[in-house]
This record gives C-alpha cells, sequence and structure tokens, in this order.
C-alpha cells in the first residue's frame, strides 16, 4: 500500500532537486551523448545546405519532412499514444516504421515519453516541463534520459507495444534502419541530398515538432477549461499536421481530432478520415456535445 506521506516527501525532493539540478555538469550517458550528436549533425547538415543547393534535393527533404512528420502524428501519437482509432496492422506498421526517420526515437520510447507528459503535465513529473524554462521543454530535455528516468519511472506504461514483436524489433534496430537510410541518401543524390534533403527536411521536422511541447505550453489561446497550459496556436498547425491545437488535445485527449473547428486545419485528421470513409479506420474517438459543454470556457 502506498504511504501518502512518502510520496508527499518523495515529491518535494524531487522539486529541490529539479531547483538545484546542473544541466551540462552532469555526467552524459551514451545514449544522450548519440542523441545531441544526432541533433548536432543534422544540423549542421542544414547549414550546409546553401553551398549544396539543389532544387530537386530541396524539394525531396520538404517531401521528406511531410511524410515523416505526418508519420509522427498519425502513427505515434494519435493511433499509438492514444489509441484514438484502430487500423490494420499491414497499414499500422508502414506508418510506424516511416516515423522513425523523422529521428525522434522508436515507438516505444516516444508513446513513453508522451502518455508521461499527459500523466503530469506540467507537474514536476512532466517529461518536458515548460516550468523548467523554454528551451528545456523545446529540446534539452530530450538529452537527459536519466532524469527522465527519475521523475517518470520505468516504460512501464507502454506494455501493449511491448508485446507486439514489431515495435519490440524496431527498438532493437532504430539505429541500423537510419544509418542505412542516410547512406542510400548520400549514395543516390551526394551532399545535396544529404544537406538540402536531409538536413533541412531534418530541421523542420524537429523543430515544428519541438514547438508543440514548448510554445504551444507558453504562447496563444485557449478554448477549453484544462488543468495544465496548453494552448492553441493557430499558426503552427499547417506545420506540425494539426498538433498545434494543443489545447483542444489536452482538452479531449483521446479524439483522433484535434482541429475540433471547421476552419481548424488538422491534416492528420484528414488522414485518419480518409481511412474511415474507406472502412480501414475504426473506433474512431471523438468528443461528445456534452464533454465539449463540460469542458467549454464560458465567455
Amino acid at each position: 500500500m502506498c504511504d501518502p506521506t512518502r510520496d508527499d516527501v518523495s515529491s518535494q525532493s524531487r522539486a529541490v532537486s529539479i531547483e538545484k539540478r546542473a544541466y551540462f555538469q552532469r555526467k552524459w550517458p551514451l545514449v544522450d551523448v548519440v542523441r545531441a550528436l544526432t541533433v548536432v549533425i543534422v544540423h549542421f547538415l542544414c547549414l550546409l545546405a546553401p553551398f549544396n543547393y539543389q532544387w530537386e534535393a530541396l524539394r525531396f527533404g520538404l517531401v521528406l519532412f511531410v511524410i515523416t512528420t505526418l508519420s509522427i502524428t498519425f502513427s505515434y501519437h494519435r493511433n499509438l499514444a492514444h489509441r484514438s482509432f484502430k487500423i490494420p496492422k499491414w497499414i499500422e506498421y508502414p506508418f510506424a516504421y516511416s516515423a522513425v526517420f523523422a529521428l525522434q526515437g522508436d515507438p516505444m520510447d516516444w508513446v513513453s515519453i508522451h502518455r508521461f507528459h499527459h500523466q503530469f503535465t506540467d507537474s514536476d513529473r512532466d517529461p518536458h516541463s515548460p516550468k523548467e524554462g523554454f528551451w528545456f521543454s523545446h529540446v534539452l530535455w530530450i538529452f537527459d534520459t536519466q532524469y527522465i528516468k527519475y521523475k517518470c519511472g520505468g516504460r512501464d506504461n507502454v506494455m501493449d507495444l511491448k508485446k507486439q514483436w514489431f515495435y519490440k524489433f524496431l527498438r532493437r534496430t532504430i539505429a541500423l534502419h537510419i544509418v542505412m537510410f542516410w547512406t542510400v541518401l548520400y549514395l543516390y543524390g551526394g551532399l545535396p541530398y544529404l544537406t538540402c534533403g536531409g538536413g533541412v527536411g531534418g530541421v523542420i521536422g524537429y523543430h515544428v515538432t519541438f514547438l508543440v511541447n514548448s510554445a504551444c505550453h507558453i504562447w496563444g489561446s485557449r478554448s477549453w477549461k484544462t488543468k495544465d497550459t496548453s494552448r492553441n496556436v493557430w499558426w503552427l498547425s499547417l506545420f506540425t499536421m494539426g498538433e498545434s491545437w494543443h489545447n483542444n488535445h489536452h482538452a479531449f485527449e483521446s479524439s483522433a481530432r484535434q482541429g475540433l473547428e471547421w476552419w481548424q486545419i488538422d491534416i492528420t485528421w484528414y488522414l485518419i478520415r480518409l481511412f474511415e470513409v474507406l472502412g480501414l479506420a475504426t473506433d474512431v474517438k471523438l468528443p461528445s456535445d456534452f464533454q465539449k459543454q463540460k469542458m467549454a470556457i464560458v465567455r
């Protein structure tokens, strides 16, 4: 049985630790170094893009950004993390595989972090809490796996994925797939495809996703009475495939649709809706009118 007193003490100790902890002076495990190097290399390649410009390569980079970002939002986020809809495995697995090339981790890791974020939003245990600073919530949290483990615990919230061979396979072999992809990219198009393609596409994909964690908890509007700092950022919705209707999402986190108004652009929802019309997406979850009335902010 849990001891409430112990939990209170633990929470207080955790809060004190957060205030006093050093970020850059800490011990950096290999996984943190690899993650940091990956992000730095992708940004470095992006900076080299003007010196290796080729329109065909840049066009590929933009397509790569759209496909991988849409795969993240469609697969990792709404399908796997929130189970907002069901699709056959022959559709689910390819989308999850495509999301790997967004360089945001394997499905188990991404989904676990996101579920923890919703469980502990804006508290000391939030993996990327904006209360620890804009840059921490934007990107720095990614390179501190031990801190996340300290705050949230182990990956015991993704048992549904751990039971599936495909996600266990991806977790073990993700580095191999990424290295192979970037090798093929270079062999096919040389430096232009690495810089204008992978570099530009990768950096855009990184930061539109990061902005949902940072900007969408700091700036924007609120339509729903959530117990957190989530905001809707309308101008970001096109780039995030609809993810920046973040207050909508935190109000109705299991909803397959995040752009709840007709004018709120939500490209991921359009794809889900297409699969639903084709009979391939089932159990598509949406908020009821009663739920909306209960959560609405009266103005």
